[in-house]
C-alpha cells in the first residue's frame, strides 16, 4: 500500500483519536484529520507544533518517519521505530556479524546501480555518458579504485551546466556559476537537493527499520556520529530521483534561491515516483521496501544481491 506524506508548515497541536492523527491548528482552532495507518512520513516545519505523547506512540507503532525541521525550515531530526519486524532480534545479529567480504560486495552492487542510473539519468537529456559506463563496468568490491568518485564528478559538471536559464538561480541571476559544484552549503540547486535527500533519506530509514534492520550500522558509511549510515549507503541508487524533481523545480519555478512551499510540496513528491524494479513498475516508496527486503535477506543469507531499481524515462 502506497503510504502518504504529509507537509504541516502551520503552528498546531497534534494528538491522536480513534488512530486518527488529529491536527489543531493554534490559530484558527480549526482541525484536521488523517488515518495514521495510511501515512508513511510527516514534516512537521513549524517550531511551536506542540505534540501529544499519544500522537508520538501511535506514529512510531505505524512505523511513520516523523521529521522535524529547524528555524530555517530545513529538516534536521527524525523519528523512527526500532521494533518494526517480527524478527528484529535475529536480523539485528545477522546485521552486526556481517562479514567484511560481503559488505563490501554489497557495496559494489550499490555502486554499480547508482552510477548505471545516473548514466540513464544524463541519457535522458541526449548528454554522453559512455565515462560512466565504464566507470560501472569497473566498479570492485568494495569499490577500491573509487569509481563513485569519478563518476559524481562527471555527472554533476554535466547536470546541471549550460542547462538551465539564468533568471532561474536567483532574482538577477547573480548567485550563478558557470561550473556548477555538488556542496551541501553551496550555491543553488545545492538548496533543493539537500531537502530531497533528507526527505529520501528518511524515507529509506523507515524501510530500514521495517525490514527489521539497523539504520545506524552501514555496509560502508562508517561515522560515529552518524546515526543513519545504512541509509545514506542504500539511498545511493536512488538519488536520481531527486535530482529529477529538482531539474523539473528549476524548469518549474522563475526562483530557487529559497525553497518556498511550491517547491518543497514538490520535492516531496519523491515517494510516489514510479520506478522500476523486480521487473515492474512500483511508487519509489514500495520499492524501498523490497530493497530493503532484499537486504535483509543478504544478511540473513538467503540471497546475494540486493533488488535496486533501474532509471527509466
Amino acid at each position: 500500500m502506497l503510504k502518504r506524506t504529509l507537509f504541516i508548515e502551520n503552528s498546531c497541536h497534534v494528538s491522536s483519536k480513534l488512530n486518527q492523527l488529529v491536527l489543531r491548528n493554534k490559530k484558527t482552532d480549526e482541525e484536521k484529520q488523517a488515518p495514521i495507518e495510511d501515512l508513511g512520513v510527516v514534516v512537521f516545519e513549524n517550531e511551536e507544533t506542540t505534540f501529544s505523547l499519544q500522537a508520538i506512540a501511535n506514529l512510531n507503532a505505524n512505523n511513520v518517519a516523523v521529521i522535524f525541521c529547524n528555524q530555517n525550515h530545513m529538516p534536521t531530526s527524525m523519528l523512527l521505530n526500532l521494533e518494526g519486524n517480527t524478527l528484529q532480534s535475529q536480523l539485528f545479529q545477522s546485521q552486526i556479524n556481517a562479514s567484511e567480504p560481503l559488505k563490501k560486495q554489497l557495496w559494489q552492487q550499490t555502486i554499480k546501480s547508482k552510477i548505471s542510473n545516473q548514466a540513464k539519468f544524463l541519457s535522458s537529456f541526449g548528454k554522453e555518458t559512455a565515462f560512466l559506463k565504464r566507470c560501472a563496468e569497473n566498479v570492485k568490491s568494495g569499490d577500491t579504485t573509487n569509481e563513485e568518485g569519478k563518476a559524481s564528478r562527471f555527472y554533476w559538471q554535466n547536470l546541471f551546466n549550460n542547462r538551465f536559464p539564468t533568471e532561474a538561480f536567483g532574482n538577477d541571476g547573480s548567485n550563478r556559476k558557470n561550473v556548477f559544484t555538488r556542496d551541501r552549503d553551496g550555491e543553488p540547486p545545492n538548496n533543493l537537493l539537500n531537502y530531497g535527500y533528507i526527505i529520501l533519506r528518511a524515507a529509506v530509514a523507515r524501510s530500514l527499520t521495517g525490514s527489521g534492520l539497523l539504520p545506524t550500522l552501514g555496509i560502508h558509511h562508517h561515522n560515529k556520529y552518524n546515526a543513519y549510515c545504512l541509509a545514506d549507503d542504500i539511498m545511493e541508487p536512488y538519488r536520481p530521483w531527486v535530482d529529477l524533481l529538482v531539474v523539473r523545480s528549476i524548469r518549474d519555478f522563475k526562483d530557487i534561491s529559497v525553497i518556498d512551499k511550491n517547491i518543497k510540496l514538490r520535492l516531496l513528491t519523491i515517494l510516489t515516483l514510479d520506478v522500476s524494479i523486480n521487473d515492474s513498475i512500483s511508487p519509489l516508496m514500495v520499492a524501498l521496501s523490497q530493497t530493503t527486503a532484499s537486504l535483509a535477506e543478504c544478511f540473513m543469507g538467503e540471497r546475494k544481491t540486493i533488488k535496486y531499481p533501474e532509471f527509466t524515462t
